[in-house]
């Protein structure tokens, strides 16, 4: 599969909201295999449906022959991430998310391959360079790349300041650089190249680009994933139980495939494209069987058999 197929097919399946430069970064991709990495904050003790999707994404680089890098934040978890936050994140102890990034490292570690040569996958821990960091080392050497007007001009912060009855913590505040420098430190270290994620983290993303070109004098890029949402309106992931868990004990591989099994008419062929290996022409394929066969469609079926075997593998899935 080559590169410039890789970028057409995520566009195809609907996985790109936003990219920077992607004339030049399908010709670097053309070059030959890049280090790309995505983050994962340990704001809870499992992962959730939301972040299935940025890591499904570090998974199909890998298999197209480019190396993932998948951070856990073991330091911006301790600050929280404010982008499109109505409020204040609450601060949990470090004991607390050093657990939580454990469980975390565990959780992705399934989806990628760490013995496979020269795109070995790799985990990494933004704590390993901000626990031994002094607050005037990031004043001096980080802050100072950073304009505050252009700061609280990014639309994720826009929204905190322009509300009268919730403001905006330093400290949180401060977020955006720290996620700014894991791209300069894992691009100087690691060699990597791409940052993708959410759309909400555009602005985090962008700003990262900009910090390393600034300190390693080298060109960067970022990509961001849509934020998945269901055709009548309401938000992808959630049951009346609340958010749908990638650990089996939170979420059991019976609820799971449950959750996937109810997917709307509507969804599921788009669901499809975004959470299952499956070719666009499979998918066709199946969405034209079904509106032919008089009878209930199979996609909800393939849907919660693909994505329940692929989370918790084909013991959880025969548990379910």
């Amino acid at each position: 599969m080559s590169s410039k197929n890789l970028i057409t097919q995520l566009q195809e399946r609907g996985l790109i909201a936003q990219v920077t430069d992607e004339a030049a970064l399908v010709e670097r991709l053309e070059q030959g295999p890049i280090a790309l990495y995505c983050g994962f904050d340990p704001t809870a003790d499992s992962l959730h449906l939301g972040h299935l999707v940025p890591l499904l994404c570090l998974k199909r680089f890998q298999l197209a022959g480019h190396k993932p890098v998948a951070l856990v934040g073991g330091a911006t978890g301790l600050i929280g991430d404010p982008s499109f936050k109505a409020t204040e994140r609450k601060l949990n102890t470090q004991d607390t998310v050093h657990e939580w990034v454990e469980k975390i490292r565990k959780q992705v570690s399934p989806f990628l391959d760490f013995d496979r040569g020269e795109n070995s996958a790799e985990l990494a821990n933004n704590y390993d360079w901000f626990g031994q960091m002094d607050v005037l080392t990031f004043l001096r050497d980080i802050g100072k790349h950073f304009s505050v007007n252009q700061m609280i001009n990014k639309e994720a912060v826009k929204q905190r300041l322009n509300r009268d009855d919730v403001g905006i913590s330093f400290t949180e505040f401060a977020y955006n650089l720290l996620q700014a420098y894991d791209f300069a430190s894992l691009n100087k270290n690691l060699g990597v190249e791409l940052q993708i994620g959410g759309s909400d983290q555009w602005g985090n993303i962008t700003s990262g680009i900009d910090l390393t070109r600034r300190f390693n004098q080298k060109q960067v890029f970022g990509m961001t994933v849509p934020l998945i949402t269901k055709s009548d309106g309401t938000k992808f992931g959630k049951t009346e139980g609340g958010a749908v868990w990638l650990d089996p004990k939170k979420t059991s591989p019976y609820k799971f495939y449950q959750f996937w099994i109810n997917t709307a008419d509507a969804d599921v062929y788009r669901f499809l494209k975004f959470f299952t290996f499956m070719s666009i022409e499979e998918i066709n394929a199946l969405e034209e069987e079904d509106k032919n066969s008089g009878q209930a469609p199979r996609a909800q079926r393939v849907l919660a058999e693909q994505v329940t075997r692929l989370v918790h593998g084909e013991e959880g899935f025969n548990c379910r």
